[in-house]
């Protein structure tokens, strides 16, 4: 009996594991660079500035990976998997060791070192079966789009800010700028790569639907960090203002789709939050039923949001400083947007795979929050289930309709929806 959730883990996978961490510290470095050089520059506003966007980052990131933590350990069949997990929840110190981790900022290291051990000895030393590490680079694949879009894509735009207001570009500046697309090359290659860890093996594709999928993505994603840019360049006070409107609009957005992520109240406003930062500038999926409108208002919404921006910036921008380049500009970003979105229609028409999914019916796409897995008729559950990562992998592939019944965690699936 074939099961739906692909349960190979090989050197490729590890591989990308621990490139995954490396990204991360010298995007995180790049960053500590960079505040270093304001401050000793005397330019302590962007200092601080990139200094909150390092920590209220890290701090969401620990806030999420400690109610992950919490809800797995409380699971019925729960136990520990290496020795970095059975050291933190030896000897009833399974919730104190890991809340001090999480409020020292080490949270986030501890899921990637705890993902190393295991996937070391998966691949390396074939002793444990691979379902659990695949489960724990679900979560960290997650907590990584989660940090980029809280602290890469906007540390992106207020790097391009800078050097559009003071005309120049410095080294530190460049290097802030690479790590940043790095960063997010790199989230949107491995998310793609995680999602389709849900899929039988026969619906995966190969690299081109990966690179097709990268590039719509950024190409989206690049128009829009421009155009906040832009319009911070002659008028940086009404920038919050606009992000918190937007914002707020965006997080009642969120809340009108009943979003069922996360396993707690305060947890789930947690993410309505991220989702509608996210949101501001990329879309993301977080409702069962037909997308396809949802996604439309979303397009148009955004669109108008960012035409908006980049008109406030033609209206007050320098003629002297902007005349040189403005046109080709302005027709590079409508060029990527229309191309991302060009790519977007290729890319669900061509590669996006379909596949079964036991809920819903023909023509309904599900949410980035389902969860279970997609299985067809003949799959059977895992006993371990990540079932936050199946929820995106459910959003993000289109289903074909098929009801059956499975259990998740002794749960019935339908019990849960």
């Amino acid at each position: 009996m074939e099961c739906g959730l692909c349960c190979n883990y090989s050197w490729v996978d590890f591989v990308f594991t621990v490139l995954g961490i490396c990204t991360f510290l010298f995007d995180l470095g790049a960053d500590l660079w960079v505040a270093a050089e304001f401050y000793l520059q005397g330019d302590y506003h962007w200092f601080g500035i990139v200094l909150s966007f390092v920590f209220v980052s890290s701090a969401l990131l620990q806030m999420f990976s400690w109610f992950w933590f919490k809800y797995d350990t409380e699971l019925e069949h729960f136990k520990p998997r290496t020795t970095t997990e059975t050291l933190m929840l030896a000897n009833g110190g399974r919730c104190n060791r890991l809340k001090l981790l999480h409020i020292f900022q080490l949270g986030f290291f501890l899921r990637y070192v705890t993902a190393i051990e295991q996937g070391f000895q998966v691949w390396w030393k074939k002793r444990n079966e691979p379902r659990h590490v695949i489960y724990l680079t679900h979560d960290l694949s997650m907590l990584r789009l989660f940090e980029t879009f809280s602290e890469s894509t906007p540390q992106l735009t207020l790097m391009i800010y800078i050097i559009i207001h003071n005309n120049k570009a410095e080294t530190f500046q460049w290097v802030s700028i690479t790590a940043c697309f790095i960063s997010i090359a790199w989230m949107v290659l491995e998310y793609h790569r995680s999602l389709r860890f849900f899929l039988p093996e026969k619906s995966k594709l190969g690299c081109s639907s990966s690179v097709v999928y990268f590039l719509w993505n950024l190409l989206l994603i690049s128009p829009r960090v421009a155009a906040v840019a832009l319009f911070t360049s002659v008028l940086p006070p009404y920038i919050a203002l606009h992000f918190l409107l937007l914002w707020a609009a965006l997080l009642l957005w969120a809340w009108a789709q009943h979003t069922d992520f996360m396993d707690s109240g305060p947890g789930e406003w947690l993410y309505r939050a991220m989702v509608a930062l996210i949101w501001y500038f990329s879309w993301f999926n977080v409702a069962e039923g037909k997308t396809m409108g949802r996604s439309l208002i979303y397009h148009t919404f955004m669109a108008a949001d960012s035409s908006i921006l980049l008109g406030t910036w033609y209206w007050y921008r320098d003629p002297l400083v902007t005349d040189q380049y403005v046109l080709p500009l302005l027709l590079a970003l409508l060029t990527s947007y229309l191309l991302g979105l060009l790519l977007k229609t290729i890319y669900y028409k061509l590669f996006h795979p379909k596949i079964w999914q036991p809920l819903f019916q023909a023509g309904e796409d599900v949410p980035d929050n389902l969860v279970y897995r997609s299985l067809s008729p003949t799959d059977t559950l895992p006993s371990v289930i990540n079932k936050r990562m199946g929820a995106l992998a459910n959003s993000f592939y289109f289903s074909s309709s098929m009801r059956t019944g499975g259990k998740t965690n002794g749960i019935e699936i339908n019990a849960i929806m």
